[in-house]
């Protein structure tokens, strides 16, 4: 048996635990929390992440307790749909259901160690980092010019139990800030981004609450009537990390996933959606293949995505939440729906 200690028990982490082989594998699950997250907001699962999902064998779950995101707008403050965008089939599921999930699936031969880890364990064929964008893995094998840098912007999200209108669901932008509106199951999941002192570290969720609905209160009457709603016990408040790009996700027998590898903003909502592929992928090839080959088939097939995305997603939060030249980015959105109305119309005149 092949012993792999795994350093994070997250999404990225439940998700390669339960796809090793318990027959080859003596998994070993680190992670600082006693219990799974209660809160948490809806996570959008994009065809590659429901393939991952479906190969651990639970996206039958994940539709039937999630869902079926079908369309949304990018919206000016007051709600006008500047471009519309079709869902595509996308799946969304709450984190802390996405979670329970995972946990279920993980084989019960793999082990549990529940505490903090402040140096990463020795004595394993297999060290993987899964443990979110301020890794020790990382930080102990890649060094601290790896560590995770905080961006200007903070994160505030919940869910609400109103449920949303189909014409007030999208992404409203302002002038350096943004506010998103989605169905969830029984209810609306929203989330704010914007400049903020608040933090970097802990964030008092009452006080982000109360600078988010001053900052929106000029914003429509349904981005008003969700933060109205949004309480502490159902939010969140975070600084916005990200990692500096890496050229390698393996070193030795070291290995990261997920936000331990890649942290994005979430601006292109991928970040959850990747970390599964990551540990999928890296799942598939340990069960078939030699360590060596095996991770370097995986950077091979992961680093080069997973960094484009995370340069897309940086670049499409610094025009959402550009302070300066809102007319000219909203004009080109404009055009650019135009031109999609335009295409959409003239591809059904000719079925």
């Amino acid at each position: 048996m092949k012993k792999v200690n795994i350093i994070g028990g997250g999404i990225a982490g439940l998700a390669l635990a339960a796809r090793l082989d318990p027959g080859a594998f003596d998994v070993t699950v680190y992670e600082q929390r006693p219990q799974l997250p209660t809160v948490g907001t809806t996570l959008a699962m994009w065809p590659g992440a429901q393939d991952a999902l479906s190969k651990i064998g639970i996206l039958g779950p994940v539709r039937s307790r999630g869902s079926v995101i079908t369309a949304g707008a990018l919206r000016s403050p007051q709600g006008e749909a500047v471009l519309s965008m079709e869902g595509g089939g996308l799946v969304g599921i709450s984190r802390p259901e996405l979670l329970r999930l995972l946990n279920t699936a993980v084989p019960s031969s793999v082990s549990r160690v529940v505490g903090r880890v402040d140096s990463v364990p020795g004595g394993a064929w297999l060290t993987v980092g899964a443990d979110g964008v301020n890794s020790v893995v990382r930080r102990s094998h890649w060094g601290q010019r790896s560590a995770a840098r905080p961006t200007p912007y903070l994160a505030v999200r919940g869910v609400v139990p109103s449920t949303p209108q189909a014409g007030d669901v999208g992404e409203y932008w302002g002038r350096g800030e943004i506010f998103g509106l989605a169905p969830a199951v029984g209810g609306t999941n929203w989330y704010a981004s914007y400049r903020s002192d608040l933090g970097p570290d802990k964030v008092d969720v009452l006080e982000a609450l109360d600078v988010t609905r001053r900052r929106y209160a000029g914003y429509s009457e349904a981005v008003k009537a969700v933060l109205a709603q949004a309480s502490p016990e159902t939010s969140l408040a975070q600084r916005i990390w990200t990692t500096p790009p890496l050229a390698r996700y393996s070193r030795g027998n070291v290995v990261l996933v997920g936000d331990a590898a890649h942290a994005m903003t979430p601006n292109l909502g991928r970040g959850a959606c990747e970390a599964l592929i990551d540990a999928v992928t890296l799942g598939d090839l340990l069960n078939e293949q030699p360590l060596v080959s095996a991770l370097a088939a995986y950077g091979r097939k992961r680093v080069l995505r997973t960094q484009q995305l995370r340069l897309a997603s940086a670049l499409m939060g610094r025009v959402a939440l550009a302070q300066g030249m809102q007319q000219w980015r909203d004009g080109l959105l404009r055009r650019a729906g135009k031109r999609v109305s335009k295409a959409s119309a003239q591809a059904g005149t000719s079925k």
